[in-house]
């Protein structure tokens, strides 16, 4: 291999921007076992992997790709499920760039490894297939309220050292934010469903319809249970709180991918779930959420799809990746624009959105340039359908109800960041609950810390 060629990496084969917007099938088609030869060839196996440093749950990262060179893809997936659980998911949704790629040694000079690629091409090709080894069980048992990445994360920890492990649902389908938040297209369900099915394998029973904090207690599940994790995610959406939000036609995120995606509106009529429908979309947002919201209103046939941000594409949060599939998709950006005030038919069906143009002061505590209003310039925008994706709160369903449990300051639970316990004894927490709306794999992470914790008190 050339040094020109060790500094590129291989590009993702993927579906074509005209084909994609209208269906929902997977848009990155994955790495062929020859192009992840060649790009797993180019990693230069360093002593000290800094890759490593930068990944929240310490795939070994080296190691694994030293598998895929020598072809052995199971000795590859066992290196990688040594300390992450579910592999084809992180391969698809993981932000590599600012984690484990964003710390190889490549990336000074050139491109680095593309690890979440070789990562679900490992998943995809040896995953299925693999044994699952059922630990002799040892009599203490763990309640995961939520089965969201971290709640799963944690579920995996404990059933492969021996526990027993219920996971308990609100929604009727387990996975969190893997089914209801991300799209098909960039996350199928059949492999949420595969990983999840692994943990059934282990023995990991899912009990669905249960709400945290109603149908199931903290305390409640304390009298059964040696352990409890909490992992029900942070979904109370953020709004604009502009005159016109209560119009029909406007949702948030979180409900309008709901819809499409847990409800499968995007099947319809094979599933009788329909979505309001949207000519043309605006979505208020410039991260991960926002893109999904766009490009699922496009696919969802709508004829304009605009994201409006109140800052420029440099500060947009969002994976540089989707915005540029959103972009090659047919999504349009308005930038250095924010919303006044929606208006209504006599319907009270939304009609348009009045933006105020901005521009760029001094930073403010985020260290981005705080977005300035200018002085009388402002434009409507014709819309029937706003998606609002600025974020989310906690959700105080399960906090009011769990007495004992401390909050910080900006009401998410308050945990041992070393372990990941709460104020009451041997319950603990983690994923967005605990740190705000942010990544699976971070998600993960606190999972796996907690579990460890966990296995380590009670084995």
């Amino acid at each position: 291999m050339t040094k020109e060629n060790t500094l590129t990496r291989i590009p993702m084969p993927c579906q074509e921007p005209g084909i994609r917007s209208k269906n929902f099938e997977e848009v990155a088609l994955g790495y062929s076992e020859d192009m992840a030869l060649a790009e797993a060839g180019r990693c230069l196996q360093c002593k000290k992997p800094l890759c490593m440093q930068g990944c929240p749950v310490e795939v070994p990262i080296r190691d694994f790709i030293a598998c895929v060179v020598a072809r052995d893809y199971a000795k590859a997936y066992e290196k990688i499920t040594s300390s992450n659980s579910f592999p084809a998911i992180c391969g698809r949704v993981c932000p590599q760039e600012n984690q484990c790629e964003g710390r190889c040694i490549l990336g000074k000079k050139g491109s680095p490894i593309a690890i979440g690629r070789l990562e679900r091409f490992v998943a995809d090709r040896a995953g299925a297939g693999a044994k699952v080894d059922k630990v002799l069980g040892k009599g203490k048992r763990v309640a995961c309220i939520g089965s969201g990445p971290a709640s799963l994360s944690c579920a995996g920890v404990c059933a492969r050292n021996g526990f027993d492990v219920d996971m308990y649902e609100a929604m009727h389908e387990a996975g969190g934010v893997l089914v209801y938040g991300i799209p098909s297209f960039r996350l199928p369900k059949d492999v949420v469903a595969r990983e999840i099915e692994g943990l059934s394998r282990l023995g990991v029973r899912f009990f669905m319809n249960y709400v945290g904090g109603r149908t199931v207690s903290v305390e409640d599940l304390r009298k059964e249970y040696d352990a409890v994790f909490i992992g029900v995610g942070a979904g109370l959406p953020v709004f604009l709180g502009v005159p016109g939000e209560n119009l029909v036609g406007v949702f948030s995120a979180n409900e309008y991918l709901t819809r499409v995606n847990l409800g499968r509106a995007y099947r319809f009529p094979e599933y009788d779930t329909p979505v309001y429908p949207g000519r043309h979309v605006t979505v208020f947002g410039a991260g991960n959420v926002a893109m999904d919201a766009a490009r699922t209103a496009l696919r969802m046939g709508a004829e304009s799809v605009n994201i409006v941000y109140r800052r420029t594409r440099a500060e947009m949060p969002a994976r540089k990746e989707e915005i540029e599939h959103a972009e090659e998709e047919g999504v349009a950006f308005t930038m250095l624009s924010a919303p006044l005030c929606f208006t209504g038919d006599a319907e009270q069906k939304l009609c348009s959105v009045k933006l105020q143009k901005m521009e760029l002061g001094e930073p403010d505590a985020s260290g981005r340039r705080r977005p300035v209003p200018i002085e009388g310039a402002c434009v409507d925008m014709p819309t029937d359908l706003a998606i609002i994706a600025l974020g989310t709160r906690s959700n105080p369903v399960l906090l009011q109800a769990t007495p004992g449990l401390s909050l910080n300051d900006r009401g998410y639970i308050s945990v041992d960041e070393n372990t990941g316990e709460t104020s009451i004894a041997n319950v603990f927490a983690g994923g967005d609950i605990v740190t705000g709306a942010a990544t699976v794999i971070l998600a993960m992470g606190a999972g796996r810390r907690a579990g460890q914790e966990i296995v380590r008190r009670f084995a």
